[in-house]
């Protein structure tokens, strides 16, 4: 088994490394090389990077911009400070009152 990298701008277009990474036989060792040459690639225009094992994708992807990487992620919703939703009280009420569950 093989792991590779794949390089990008942040548009998702390819681009050639600006270090030309060995054949990796391990996860780790592909990921412990990406900590060592990220600052590098970043510098030669590649923006994030996708790892592969074979041909299937593991993950990305991951953007080499320290700034992005730090940031918390947008799309997270905030956790809710609420006791509960109308949906959890209509599940209390059944599990306490046989009846609700002819309604």
């Amino acid at each position: 088994m093989a792991w590779t990298w794949r390089f990008e701008k942040s548009d998702g277009t390819e681009v050639p490394p600006a270090v030309e990474p060995e054949e990796f036989t391990t996860q780790g060792d592909a990921e412990s090389w990406i900590g060592e040459a990220w600052k590098e690639l970043l510098a030669g225009g590649a923006d994030q990077v996708h790892l592969f094992e074979d041909s299937t994708k593991i993950y990305g992807p991951m953007s080499l911009h320290a700034d992005q990487a730090d940031a918390p992620d947008e799309a997270e919703p905030e956790a809710d400070t609420k006791a509960g939703t109308a949906s959890d009280a209509k599940v209390a009420d059944q599990a306490t009152d046989p009846a609700a569950d002819q309604a």
